[in-house]
């Protein structure tokens, strides 16, 4: 029992080590996110019509673009925070792995949301969000260790009402985004070949 809180003491001591390491990276990714929110404001939200729209070729540059895209600035904000601690969990295994996350998520979501989603632009960087909670959960049971037992408790401790998120919740809420999101999620943790070498 002491050797598995001396692991969890360890485990806690590089997370914070690491978002300390990464908070200025963390905060320009955020900070970039919340300029572009700015001109696409400015822009009478114009840089929404890159979103995705479903299986519409119009639509394709949003299955990557689609996550740096908001509705107003209450959206961003209130998926900055989850965005904010999420990235700062996957970025512990290091850039490579962050990357290579992010971008599995990312694609594989917005083909989903392609594919599946309603007719109707989808934005936003919740299906990243979504994408990001279920793979450290599930990587979890994949690679049980001290570490990522700590970040699953943390992740479904401060986030875990993100289940709620896989619902219907009204029309403008891309609800299958959160699912595509947290498929991707899924498959991302349970592919090896993506992290090969890491």
């Amino acid at each position: 029992m002491l050797e598995y809180i001396t692991q969890l003491a360890d485990a806690a001591t590089i997370l914070f080590d690491s978002m300390l390491k990464n908070l200025v990276p963390v905060f320009i990714m955020l900070g970039v996110l919340w300029g572009i929110q700015i001109v696409n404001t400015l822009l009478g939200r114009r840089l929404n019509y890159f979103g995705i729209y479903p299986r519409h070729w119009i639509g394709l540059p949003g299955i990557a673009l689609s996550p740096l895209l908001h509705g107003d600035f209450n959206h961003l904000f209130f998926n900055s925070i989850p965005l904010f601690i999420l990235m700062n969990f996957i970025l512990v295994g290091g850039w490579h792995y962050f990357i290579v996350v992010t971008l599995s998520i990312t694609l594989l979501s917005g083909c989903l949301i392609w594919l599946v989603g309603r007719k109707a632009i989808h934005i936003g960087a919740s299906s990243l969000i979504m994408g990001y909670w279920s793979f450290l959960l599930v990587n979890t049971y994949q690679h049980p260790s001290a570490f990522s037992i700590l970040l699953a408790i943390l992740t479904l401790y401060y986030l875990g009402s993100l289940v709620l998120h896989l619902f219907p919740q009204g029309p403008e809420i891309s609800w299958e985004g959160h699912v595509c999101g947290a498929v991707a999620g899924i498959v991302t943790a349970i592919t090896p070949w993506l992290f090969a070498g890491h």
